[in-house]
């Protein structure tokens, strides 16, 4: 899903792929992702499964980061030489396209059952969507410098499945699906990412999320005494009992929102 058609969309890639197919270039040459060029033949691969290295990759992420993560370590984990994971991957940026492919994997995109189930469809994508991405908060250092993710396999059965949502709701323009689409992965992402940043510092601390409000409150009550609506903000947030509960509460405010606005404009 994309809303401009630039270089690092789905759109403006195809264009791209297009215009140089037009030249006589082979399809991919020129734009460096693992998934721009064929992977191996079965006979020529080695004992080592790209399966293996995606799977031991997200289990290193997830317990130490982006930062501890190198080709070095992650061969040690898998007790193989740099050979056999270069084999599958040129760098470490191809490697994590794979990871993160894998972590799309996780996210569930319903078949609506009726024209009336769209909008249950997308709150479940949403919900399903920043799930994953709170249990990867390393997500949130990468997915702007992965530019290609929407060409994994996951990313393109997440992304047709959506738009099949749409197609269900009425939209046969793919274009406008593809637009509304894009408009709720924003928002799901744009808060995701937000959130998984937010819980990374929060680890960092060892901190329990309430410690670490009680610990801001002041300053941030300071910062804003000059301005009388956040300052009513901030403290409309003090009175919060679990910190947790309302960052998911607003984040469903929020999706409620832009669904309205994709049921108006579907309406329209």
């Amino acid at each position: 899903m994309a809303v401009e058609e630039h270089a690092d969309t789905p759109a403006g890639a195809a264009k791209t792929a297009g215009a140089g197919q037009a030249k006589g270039e082979t399809a991919g040459e020129g734009f460096p992702s693992v998934w721009t060029r064929p992977r191996r033949r079965k006979r020529e691969q080695p004992a080592l499964s790209r399966d293996q290295i995606v799977a031991e990759a997200l289990l290193l992420l997830d317990s130490d980061g982006v930062d501890a993560l190198s080709m070095r370590k992650l061969g040690a984990s898998l007790k193989a030489g740099a050979t056999s994971m270069y084999s599958h991957v040129a760098n470490k940026e191809e490697l994590i396209e794979l990871v993160v492919d894998e972590v799309f994997g996780e996210i569930d995109v319903p078949e609506p059952a009726g024209p009336d189930d769209w909008r249950p469809a997308l709150e479940h994508f949403a919900h399903s969507f920043r799930a994953a991405i709170l249990r990867h908060p390393w997500m949130a250092s990468v997915l702007g410098e992965v530019g290609m993710s929407y060409l994994g396999p996951n990313m393109m059965r997440l992304s047709d499945r959506l738009l099949g949502i749409f197609e269900a709701a009425g939209c046969d323009d793919v274009e406008a699906a593809d637009i509304l689409g894009s408009t709720l992965i924003a928002f799901v992402l744009g808060t995701a990412l937000t959130e998984a940043a937010y819980l990374t510092a929060l680890a960092r601390s060892g901190r329990t999320e309430e410690e670490w409000m009680a610990g801001v409150r002041p300053a941030a009550m300071a910062a804003a005494e000059p301005f009388p609506r956040l300052r009513r903000r901030y403290a409309a947030l003090a009175d919060a009992e679990q910190v947790s509960s309302t960052r998911g509460s607003a984040f469903d405010q929020g999706l409620a929102c832009v669904i309205d606005g994709i049921a108006a404009r579907l309406a329209a």
